[in-house]
C-alpha cells in the first residue's frame, strides 16, 4: 500500500511543481513575445484548465504526505531526533503550509494574505525537492 501511495504522491507533486515551474519560468514571459492583451488571454486560456487539476494535485500531495509521514518518521530514539527526522519535519512544515494555503484558496476562496504570486510557492517546492535529496544522503 505504501508504494502505491508514494507513487500517487510523486505524480501529484510533479503535477503541482510542474505547473509552478512552467508558470514562473515560461508563462510569466509570454508578455515579452505577445502583446499585453494577448498574453493575458493566453494565460487565462491555460489557467482555465490548470484550475481544474493543479489545486487538487496539491491537496493529494499533502494528503498522501500526511499518510506517509508516520512511516518515514519512525520512533524518536534515546539520542533525540535523527537528521532524517529533522529534515522531514522541516519538509512537512512547508508542505502543510502549501496545503493550507491551497485549501483556503480552493474551498474558502481566501486569497493568501502574503506571497500572493506563485513565486514563493515555487521557491518552497524547490526547497522541498532539496530537502528530499538531503533526506536520501
Amino acid at each position: 500500500m505504501y508504494l502505491i501511495v508514494h507513487t500517487i504522491h510523486l505524480l501529484a507533486a510533479f503535477t503541482y511543481g510542474g505547473f509552478l515551474f512552467t508558470d514562473n519560468l515560461f508563462m510569466s514571459k509570454m508578455g515579452q513575445s505577445l502583446g499585453d492583451e494577448e498574453a493575458k488571454r493566453a494565460r487565462e486560456a491555460i489557467m482555465m484548465h490548470v484550475r481544474k487539476v493543479v489545486p487538487y494535485a496539491l491537496l493529494v500531495t499533502v494528503g498522501t504526505g500526511i499518510y506517509m509521514f508516520p512511516t518515514m518518521f519512525g520512533e524518536i530514539g534515546e539520542d533525540g531526533l535523527t537528521k532524517l527526522q529533522i529534515v522531514l519535519l522541516i519538509k512537512a512544515f512547508f508542505g502543510l503550509w502549501l496545503g493550507i494555503r491551497g485549501g483556503n484558496q480552493l474551498f474558502f476562496k481566501i486569497d493568501p494574505f502574503v506571497f500572493k504570486s506563485h513565486k514563493f510557492p515555487f521557491y518552497v517546492v524547490i526547497l522541498i525537492i532539496i530537502l528530499s535529496q538531503v533526506m536520501q544522503s
